[in-house]
């Protein structure tokens, strides 16, 4: 498996445009993309940091959905929404997952 942790930081009083982000993302998703499962986490002591993290059966297989032309329009409205709630640019972490836990 492959994961990118994403991180950037929320401009002021944009905190209640997170699930409808997430939302956005998964109106957007196609079905057999690879994605596994991916999660949206703010810092309890800096609330303004935004994670995310999302895995991936492969990195290969990320890296195709990212071309996928079925998901631009749902792209497009998700990058509207990036710009007008995120401050800054992103940081990306590119991870191999050698292990996983799952109750």
């Amino acid at each position: 498996m492959w994961a990118q942790l994403i991180k950037t930081r929320l401009k002021p009083g944009k905190d209640d445009r997170l699930e409808s982000l997430h939302q956005q993302f998964r109106t957007t998703e196609q079905a057999n993309s690879g994605l596994v499962w991916s999660a949206t986490m703010r810092d309890q002591k800096d609330p303004s940091a935004v994670y995310m993290l999302v895995v991936f059966e492969s990195e290969e297989q990320a890296r195709a959905r990212e071309q996928d032309p079925r998901r631009e329009k749902g792209l497009a409205e998700a990058r509207a929404m990036m710009a007008e709630m995120f401050d800054g640019s992103f940081e990306f972490v590119d991870l191999e997952v050698v292990d996983e836990m799952r109750p």
